[in-house]
């Protein structure tokens, strides 16, 4: 027997001699509230509904320490539940999911509308240091989540690390990486999260290809599961329970400036002026560890301008931002034992400590340092001191590093809830806590403003702390390129919807690959968030590289700026229901097999279908489509879906697909997103005889004021189309107002696709073919354009 064989069987038993050993049994039982508490010969199990389609049952055993939730972003919403009782079982109901709880041995199945979804093999076990729980799975039920790994989209027959760890150069495979999630999303329609920060596993029947197991060393016995009817119900009632992601500023959206790093505020200065010179737009520019010390080691925790570099630095931010550009730094909960903080972290008692009291001291790659314990708020009270005095100066974003954290003591000790905890315990959670602290500090500070919290670890719901997160230190190859889009979904599916990647790949390199870079951020002009970002001996920022590639990335950035409008209404959608910007293409089609496995083509909202280039000179690239029809943005090629089709890829277009039917608004690109407006708006509408009825939504709000969703302070602009074989009717509607929203809008109308020059066109019922100049005809590409003013209703008649 292999070594491998002898470990896996090992753990089986360690499994079986647990589940032998903790099967509790049912002694009585209470309904209180949308809680069912049982009482067990072996301590209490309470199932809560959480909402009508989510249920959380925490296991609460003789003598096992439990530590707080962190996944749940708050109480549970009001719903009806009830409870039914025979000899062997209880029946929990709720009204969108059932719990059936086996009496002896305890065991518990869940039903959505009378179908099984997911079944405790004997629920929770407790051996020694482990604890976790066993599920069945069906024989060919396939298991997406885990969070960032290179695996492919099914995860199953995997068993995945819960340590949150840096993989430095990672290219087309990865177990383990910077964010793990304790979640996975079933093809069944149910999502399981396992709420336990501690150090653990993931066994996706990778041990007994029959059975899900959770372990982990310590932490919370609860998991929560929740049901939806499709997928993206599915992903809305996960996000009612772990948190939506509040609005970034509409800045974020924007291009960024940002390499590891510059030097110097003169350096700083340039480089923004630069963007501006050669015609790029910009709004924010991100300032890596040289903006506290001349550097790479030796100085993280000091959390104080070097002075030296950067003698004016609150000057220096107010003149980029009366150019539109905006100012992120970066932090480290890390402090050396020689940094300039280091003493008054240690009186303020705000490091992690060791068995004695002391700070838990131990060297990195930066040096000897201890860690912020962002568990305390006495210890967060000092943190939040430093980013007090930099937001006075000007910073307007945030980004946490090293957050897994990079290193982590197993047996440091944090106080949490004013209990001790130790470092394997809440190690996936700091990230999680690290973002809570700053996010909510920052909007206390500055409640006119929404926060920017980039950081690369945290937990299940971090969203909810405006997280956004990347993909770490990636290889700057096309090996580091091809995983993203698998990363950027997988995360996206639980509600990380601002996952990137450091565009034109990060470590490494020997020397500037032109076709790679362009590929690359080809592909984040389609992408939540568009950083470039690299180690400095090739530069990551677009205008140090010659023209043929500046010409070329140039246009896909202000595409980018061009499409804002659509790009922000799928933020306001994802805040509001947790609709992924980036989707799977098996959103489409949740019974193609192929559709599921697909991880290199992916959707943009509802509209776009995008497949990156990740081979070397490749010029054209295959891809399945959807049902319905398809065409090619740049060249108007018609495209039958539900197959897989060919599309030419030459180095200056990126495959981009538009569905038939959609409708599609845009600006004329900008400098920066202060000037963002809508008064002028293009919108565009790709007819198809196959389209008989087609609809969208596009959202707007003044782009900067927190709770603008919450207060109904945003315009909904509702878009219509009717054909028949003579007549096309586009309406368009608004609804709501927000401060700065345009009384009128100049709109210019663009239909795709027609098949003949139109006999007569009518606005709001009166004929306008006359007036020449309001109306423009392309009869090689069959599109009619057509200029008019939108104030309230509007429809458009082309026969």
């Amino acid at each position: 027997m292999s070594f491998s064989s002898i470990r896996r069987y090992a753990l089986l038993v360690v499994a079986l001699v647990c589940l032998q050993t903790h099967a509790a049994s049912y002694v009585s039982h209470q309904l209180t509230g949308q809680a069912l508490v049982i009482n067990t010969d072996e301590g209490r199990l309470t199932l809560t509904a959480l909402h009508e389609g989510a249920m959380e049952a925490f296991y609460q055993s003789h003598n096992v320490k439990q530590i707080q939730s962190f996944a749940r972003a708050g109480e549970p919403v009001s719903t009806d539940v009830s409870v039914q009782e025979n000899d062997k079982a209880l029946t929990f109901v709720a009204p969108e999911l059932t719990a059936v709880i086996n009496k002896s041995p305890l065991r518990i199945d869940y039903y959505q509308s009378g179908q099984l979804l997911l079944a405790e093999e004997v629920g929770l076990f407790v051996q020694d240091t482990v604890r976790g729980f066993r599920f069945r799975l069906d024989e060919n039920e396939k298991l997406m989540g885990g969070g960032q790994r290179v695996l492919g989209m099914d995860r199953r027959g995997h068993r995945l690390p819960l340590y949150n760890r840096a993989h430095y150069g990672y290219t087309t495979e990865s177990s383990q990486m910077y964010y793990s999630l304790s979640a996975v999303m079933s093809d069944k329609k149910y999502m399981l999260i396992f709420d336990n920060s501690a150090n653990g596993f993931m066994d996706l029947g990778h041990t007994d290809p029959d059975v899900l197991q959770f372990e982990a060393v310590g932490g919370r016995t609860s998991y929560i599961v929740i049901a939806g009817q499709d997928y993206p119900k599915l992903i809305e009632n996960y996000v009612r329970v772990t948190g939506k992601q509040p609005l970034p500023p509409r800045w974020a959206l924007g291009n960024f400036a940002s390499r590891f790093g510059y030097h110097s505020e003169q350096e700083t200065r340039d480089t923004v002026q630069r963007f501006i010179d050669k015609d790029f737009p910009l709004d924010a520019v991100v300032l890596d560890l040289y903006w506290f010390g001349p550097d790479i080691k030796g100085h993280m925790g000091n959390l104080d301008w070097d002075i030296g570099a950067w003698p004016n630095p609150a000057g220096m931010m107010r003149d980029l931002r009366e150019k539109g550009v905006k100012t992120v730094v970066i932090t480290e909960p890390f402090i050396l034992s020689n940094a300039k903080t280091w003493q008054s972290a240690v009186d303020a008692g705000a490091l992690a400590k060791d068995h004695a009291g002391k700070p838990r001291r131990f060297d990195f790659y930066f040096g000897n340092t201890g860690l912020v314990d962002v568990f305390d708020e006495r210890a967060n009270d000092w943190f939040w001191s430093f980013y007090q005095r930099l937001a006075e100066q000007g910073v307007a974003g945030w980004w946490g590093d090293l957050g897994e954290p990079e290193v982590h003591p197993a047996d440091s000790l944090h106080t949490l809830d004013g209990v001790t905890v130790t470092g394997d315990e809440i190690h996936n959670a700091y990230g999680h806590k690290w973002a809570q602290m700053v996010y909510e500090r920052t909007l206390a500070m500055q409640p006119d403003a929404r926060p920017f919290v980039m950081m690369r670890s945290g937990f299940v719901g971090s969203q909810r702390y405006g997280m956004i997160p990347w993909t770490g230190d990636v290889d700057r190859s096309w090996g580091g390129l091809k995983p993203q889009v698998e990363l950027g979904l997988q995360m996206s599916l639980f509600g990380l919807a601002y996952t990137h990647s450091d565009l034109g790949g990060f470590a490494g390199g020997e020397v500037f690959d032109p076709e790679l870079y362009i590929r690359w951020l080809q592909f984040g002009a389609f992408q939540p968030v568009f950083r470039p970002h690299a180690q400095e001996h090739i530069a990551p920022e677009p205008v140090f590289h010659d023209a043929s590639v500046q010409d070329i990335v140039r246009r896909y950035i202000k595409l980018r700026y061009a499409l804002m409008p659509y790009h922000y209404s799928l933020s306001m959608q994802n805040s509001l229901s947790g609709m992924p910007l980036m989707r799977p293409l098996f959103f489409e089609d949740e019974n193609n097999p192929e559709l599921l496995a697909e991880k290199q083509a992916f959707l943009w909202g509802d509209a776009f279908l995008v497949k990156p280039v990740t081979e070397q000179a490749a010029t054209e690239v295959s891809m399945p489509l959807p049902g319905g029809v398809w065409f090619d943005y740049w060249t108007g090629e018609r495209y039958q879906g539900t197959q897989a089709v060919t599309v030419a890829a030459p180095l200056e277009r990126l495959p981009v697909l538009v569905r038939a039917g959609s409708f599609i608004p845009s600006i004329a690109p900008t400098q920066h997103l202060d000037d963002y407006s809508t008064r002028e708006l293009t919108v565009t509408y790709y007819h198809d005889e196959s389209v008989s009825r087609a609809e969208y939504t596009m959202l707007e709000d003044d782009g900067k004021t927190p709770d603008t969703l919450a207060e109904g302070k945003f315009e909904t602009l509702s878009m219509g189309a009717t054909a028949t074989d003579s007549e096309l009717i586009l309406s368009f509607n608004r609804e709501g107002r927000y401060q700065g929203s345009p009384d009128v809008r100049k709109l210019t109308l663009v239909i795709q696709n027609l098949a003949q020059q139109p006999g007569a066109i009518t606005i709001n019922g009166q004929v306008m073919s006359s007036v020449q100049r309001q109306t423009a005809w392309d009869s090689q590409s069959g599109t009619l354009r057509i200029t008019t003013s939108w104030t309230d209703s509007l429809t458009v008649s082309v026969k």
